[in-house]
């Protein structure tokens, strides 16, 4: 294991493993919950994080956004953090609706027809936000290289995507936590 992967290995069971009673947003109930902006938004551990998703980005990829609130952290510094490693990434978010004023739409931020996407998430379950993002993207003319989570808690995103045509990955896994997956 790297010292990176290591560092926010760590770094996510100190500050954003929580036990106890919750419930997800699928409405089921989890002895566990994960809230792991609580690394990837800390100064200790975003470059870090950073490294990490810019190491699972495929080449020729040159744009990364995914689902506002989740996305955006991770889109955020690995486009900032890979801007002075000289790796060009447009960073964008999908709103949850259509805006109906200004430009309108439902991506903010920089993204062209014709780029190629990777869309993010901090944590999936079960991997609706993700292909939501992609889904919304793919309809704008972009091509989605790969779908990206910091954190799979459910174990079912890679068939949800991989049925849509699409790969995904992610840096962690609820295993890798010390949980057993909680998908679908």
């Amino acid at each position: 294991m790297s010292d990176a992967r290591e560092r926010v290995l760590q770094h996510l069971l100190d500050h954003s493993v929580r036990r106890g009673s919750f419930t997800l947003k699928s409405g089921r109930t989890s002895s566990w919950f994960i809230d792991s902006k609580q690394t990837i938004c800390a100064p200790e551990s975003m470059l870090d994080v950073a490294s990490l998703v810019l190491e699972r980005i495929p080449a020729g990829a040159n744009a990364i956004g995914g689902l506002t609130m989740g996305a955006d952290g991770v889109s955020f510094i690995a486009a900032g953090v890979g801007a002075t490693q000289g790796r060009s990434l447009r960073a964008f978010s999908v709103r949850k609706e259509a805006k109906d004023h200004g430009a309108g739409g439902r991506i903010a931020g920089s993204l062209l027809e014709g780029d190629r996407v990777v869309i993010t998430e901090d944590t999936v379950t079960r991997g609706t936000s993700l292909l939501e993002a992609a889904r919304v993207v793919r309809d704008l003319g972009c091509e989605v290289v790969l779908l990206l989570a910091v954190v799979d808690r459910g174990g079912t995103a890679a068939a949800m995507a991989a049925h849509e045509g699409w790969q995904f990955d992610a840096l962690f896994s609820a295993p890798d936590l010390g949980f057993s997956y909680e998908g679908a």
